[in-house]
């Protein structure tokens, strides 16, 4: 089944879109996942995230494939929390997750994400995923190849890495798998890891 978009596909709270049994494609267009049906202000054309969760608590995004958007594969901005995004497979795509609006969007210190057993696949660049000011669990993810960088924290994010396989390219630029990106905050990131390395550092080589 393929199902074509004319427009963006928006769903509020209490929805389970549940493609269990089928062969389902959603294509040319995207799905903005909100706390509610009300929208206040103009409202413009979709930037082209393949989803978008804006202000959503509760959310489990999980055995989906994506590629080839127009802007990210998943963004999580807004005062967001409580999502888990598992068992889903990201490919040939530039920005695959962004976790947070902006560094100056300082409402999104309330979120909480939880990111495991999802395969990272060759022809992802980076923002795999991008991190901004609160806390986040990578655990048994599969990165393989990414082309600039695998994850990016900025404003003093929490990124609690656990059992997650890095699988770098042959290369030497693409071999980056942590990075903190500049801001004007004299703050460290922190970057949890296993066993005894628990200090903040600026970028991590795979």
């Amino acid at each position: 089944m393929m199902i074509k978009l004319k427009v963006e596909l928006i769903m509020n709270s209490y929805k389970t879109t549940d493609g269990r049994g089928a062969n389902v494609h959603i294509v040319e267009g995207n799905t903005n996942v909100r706390d509610s049906p009300s929208h206040f202000g103009n409202r413009g054309v979709s930037d082209g995230d393949a989803i978008n969760i804006f202000s959503g608590k509760h959310i489990w995004v999980d055995h989906v494939s994506f590629s080839k958007c127009d802007d990210g594969l998943i963004d999580v901005v807004d005062s967001s929390s409580m999502i888990t995004i598992s068992n889903n497979y990201m490919t040939q795509h530039d920005k695959a997750m962004l976790l947070g609006h902006s560094d100056a969007y300082t409402q999104d210190k309330v979120m909480q994400i939880t990111i495991a057993f999802n395969h990272f696949g060759e022809g992802l660049v980076q923002r795999i995923p991008r991190v901004r000011h609160r806390y986040i669990h990578l655990v048994n993810n599969d990165y393989t190849k990414w082309e600039m960088y695998a994850i990016c924290g900025t404003t003093s994010p929490t990124i609690n890495s656990q059992v997650n396989r890095f699988l770098a390219s042959d290369n030497r630029k693409s071999k980056e798998c942590l990075v903190k990106a500049l801001h004007a905050e004299p703050k460290h990131n922190n970057f949890i890891a296993p066993a005894s390395r628990k200090r903040p550092f600026t970028v991590k080589f795979c």
